[in-house]
């Protein structure tokens, strides 16, 4: 009779060969072409640690963005136009005086010894008569009470009418001629001036400061001219109170009228490299209805 124990070490004999295993510490086998699988981790109480954040980063609105109607958003401030420093009339220097030098006496001839000396000749003076002063007569009489004329007599266009100074040098002289005194002098080219009077070749001009006087019409061209009139402009990108700014005008900045419809209230204009409209009323050198193509 065969006992439980030695039958039970026979089957155990058998079976493993069968499998191809050997029969492991713990005494239990696993069919074949598994694994064991791991010894799961025994869960903890602590929760679990946050993954560290980032800093948030700020994005910035597009520089000078401009919305589907060409509205402003906020972005990058516009540049300031700073006026230049001759952008008005400077005065003109005084004229050097001219003073009189004396003519040296003649040497006197030597006196023999002996010889008495000649008694002095009489000196018979010769009134030399001056040479009158060159009349200038006076210029012409403009008056506040005298109506100014509404056609030139020199080129017979309409009066009063604008232009613009063709150099970067002009005399601004009392009367309509070289032989009247030079009182201020230009050093601005394209500063936009109002012609009111003619007189032959001369034009009495008014500038924005409203110093007068005559200079010569081939000193005067007529581009249209405009100056930045009291206080900031804003130069806009489109013909609207909130248009992108394109800049920011000082009083005193000179430009160029590119275009002004009669009776509208934006025109279209240009100084250095910036291009863009102002108000009709923020400029001086435009009048109120007249239209500038």
């Amino acid at each position: 009779m065969i006992r439980p124990a030695t039958l039970l070490a026979l089957t155990l004999a058998i079976a493993a060969p069968a499998w191809g295993q050997s029969l492991p510490a713990n005494g239990v086998l696993q069919p074949p072409g598994r694994t064991p699988a791991p010894p799961q981790a025994t869960p903890t109480t602590n929760p679990p640690t946050p993954a560290p954040r980032g800093a948030v980063q700020q994005v910035a609105p597009a520089v000078n963005a401009t919305s589907a109607l060409g509205h402003n958003t906020p972005g990058k401030p516009p540049p300031v136009i700073q006026p230049p420093a001759n952008a008005h009339a400077q005065k003109a220097p005084a004229p050097p005086a001219i003073t009189a030098t004396a003519k040296p006496a003649a040497p006197k001839p030597p006196v023999k010894p002996g010889a008495t000396p000649a008694a002095p000749a009489a000196t018979i003076a010769t009134a030399v008569p001056a040479k009158p002063a060159e009349a200038v007569p006076p210029p012409p009489a403009v008056t506040e009470k005298t109506p100014a004329p509404s056609i030139g007599s020199d080129t017979k266009q309409p009066l009063p009418r604008w232009a613009s100074l063709r150099s970067d040098e002009v005399n601004l002289r009392a009367g309509p001629g070289t032989r009247y005194p030079t009182e201020w002098v230009y050093r601005r080219r394209d500063l936009p001036v109002q012609i009111e009077r003619e007189f032959e070749a001369w034009r009495l001009i008014v500038d924005q400061d409203g110093v007068k006087g005559w200079v010569h019409s081939a000193t005067l061209m007529g581009r249209r001219a405009f100056a930045v009139k009291a206080k900031d402009h804003t130069l806009r990108k489109s013909p609207a109170d909130d248009a992108t700014p394109v800049a920011i005008l000082k009083p005193g900045v000179v430009g160029r009228i590119r275009s002004c419809e009669a009776g509208k209230q934006w025109c279209d204009v240009s100084t250095g490299d910036y291009r863009g409209w102002l108000k009709r009323d923020e400029i001086w050198g435009i009048s109120a209805n007249e239209a500038v193509n």
